[in-house]
């Protein structure tokens, strides 16, 4: 009798609606612990989670057993309600339509991890727009502005 092996690494990346900046300090690390959760449910690994204010890194050793947009959906459904549920933010707290799901070989996991744990230090030096169009070009993706995420360091 056979069985399937496989060995996928994802990084999904996604922000709060409207780039609101609502991931709070002083809960960020109980989010990251709450969809680490969820991803390993799912049979995921979590390698690395990373938030800001404004969006979310993870990466995952993939279970092929579930498709991309409905582990995604799941973490941002059970995330929303689970913030709601605490009252961590004032405003009303959800994420944004879209994701970007990117894949990796077994020999870029460790600088990958790294990038995503390093969030903070990154954003020093580089906003998410330059951040996730970088890695869209990075990737040869072709894409469109206006089904980007919002971007709110265009306007003035």
């Amino acid at each position: 009798m056979g069985d399937t092996y496989s060995q996928i690494y994802l990084h999904l990346v996604f922000a709060v609606r409207n780039r609101q900046g609502l991931i709070h300090k002083s809960w960020k690390k109980d989010l990251e612990k709450y969809i680490t959760g969820i991803t390993q449910n799912n049979g995921h690994k979590l390698i690395a989670i990373g938030s800001m204010p404004d969006h979310i890194h993870i990466l995952i050793g993939y279970n092929v057993n579930q498709t991309v947009p409905k582990l995604v959906e799941q973490i941002k459904t059970s995330s929303n309600q689970w913030v709601k549920n605490k009252n961590f933010s004032m405003a009303n707290f959800s994420w944004q339509n879209g994701y970007g799901a990117f894949s990796y070989s077994r020999s870029q996991i460790d600088t990958i991890a790294n990038y995503v744990r390093s969030q903070e230090e990154h954003h020093r030096k580089k906003n998410f727009k330059e951040e996730y169009l970088e890695i869209l070009q990075k990737f040869k993706i072709e894409y469109q502005d206006k089904y980007l995420f919002d971007f709110f360091e265009d306007r003035d």
